[in-house]
């Protein structure tokens, strides 16, 4: 007990203090960090559809536009320039403060997740997964030409001059000096996102050990046994598609006022498909898992950079970084799942596998 204890301590001080230190390296390091924070949010909230209740989604990206949608409409000056009644009644834009964004992104994005289920609710497997790729993409072409006849998304120039997020009055956007110590906007970015990670897995955990996650759990071991022993499972699905949209969401509102510019550009099938491999790499259904995939998958590309500019060089230029860095992440992942077919770091065997080993 009392190890455990020390453990958590040093990885509490460990997460406080690690921006800090990459801050001695520069700003980027600690961008990747905040980035990654962001997909480890991502990645749970996916976790909840995938790893749960067992519904292949590949348009999750779709949650993440939307969230950052609604932050760049509301903290932008677009709404009040391109309509009249808004710039009557909001001259000077509407400047939401963060407990009052949160909330209206899970619901916006819950919502649009339950809409989502609705449909696809016979369907599973590959249906299910060609369904919600293909929703997702709809979500992006809508972003991309939603500037025409009416001008709400400025379509593929995106929305930008985004404020940044306001804590207790304290402005993450801006340099803070304390105690004689400089602590950039990108280290204060690190603590919001940290604290609602932190919140995403305390949430994630109480689903999973509540009757709502061990029914998920039911439907996704064996949906017509789950149906005959009484669970509504046309309602839990729901409930999967909406509390997993719901952390894509927030997560798209922190990526806003984060970027301060957002286009449909950031929202590709190929993002998807990156956050679905977090969670399957990481290991489906288990949140350290999860974790573990969401930040070696988000921090790999930018580590590779060092590795394959020295490969290029070495060739006179005739391998692209950019495409060689694609190559070795897709070669680290074949010969991880070749490996661990279940994951890094799998969840303990449910249902039917043990029914096997006893």
């Amino acid at each position: 007990m009392k190890n455990d204890k020390i453990r958590w301590i040093a990885g509490a001080v460990a997460l406080l203090v690690l921006p800090l230190v990459l801050q001695y390296f520069g700003n980027a390091w600690v961008r990747i960090a905040d980035l990654a924070l962001l997909y480890v949010m991502l990645a749970l909230g996916l976790n909840i559809v995938v790893g749960y209740a067992g519904l292949l989604d590949l348009g999750y990206v779709a949650f993440y536009a939307v969230g950052a949608y609604m932050f760049g409409l509301l903290a932008s000056p677009h709404l009040t320039e391109n309509f009249a009644w808004f710039a009557q009644h909001f001259p000077d834009g509407m400047h939401l403060s963060l407990w009052a964004v949160i909330p209206l992104a899970l619901l916006l994005a819950a919502t649009t997740g339950v809409l989502l289920g609705i449909p696809v609710l016979k369907l599973r497997g590959d249906y299910l997964a060609i369904v919600t790729l293909g929703f997702g993409e709809i979500i992006r072409i809508f972003m991309n030409n939603l500037d025409h006849p009416v001008n709400l998304t400025n379509g593929p120039k995106g929305l930008g001059q985004i404020d940044s997020v306001k804590v207790f009055g304290l402005d993450l956007g801006r340099r803070l000096e304390l105690f004689g110590y400089d602590i950039n906007s990108v280290t204060l970015y690190y603590y919001l996102f940290l604290a609602l990670v932190l919140a995403t897995i305390v949430i994630c955990y109480r689903l999973q050990d509540s009757r709502i996650g061990r029914a998920w759990m039911a439907i996704r071991e064996d949906e017509i046994a789950a149906k005959a022993m009484g669970i509504n499972t046309r309602n839990m699905k729901l409930l999967a598609f909406g509390m997993g949209a719901s952390f894509g969401g927030v997560a798209g509102a922190m990526f806003g006022a984060f970027q301060g510019f957002v286009s449909p550009e950031s929202f590709s099938l190929m993002e998807s498909v990156m956050i679905v491999a977090m969670v399957v790499l990481g290991g489906l259904g288990h949140i350290p898992g999860v974790i573990l995939g969401a930040v070696l998958l988000s921090a790999l590309p930018e580590v590779l950079r060092y590795v394959a500019g020295p490969l290029q060089s070495m060739t006179d230029g005739r391998l692209d970084a950019s495409i060689l860095r694609q190559l070795l992440i897709a070669l680290a992942m074949i010969i991880v799942m070749l490996l661990r077919p279940r994951g890094l770091w799998p969840s303990p065997e449910h249902g039917k596998s043990l029914a096997r080993k006893s």
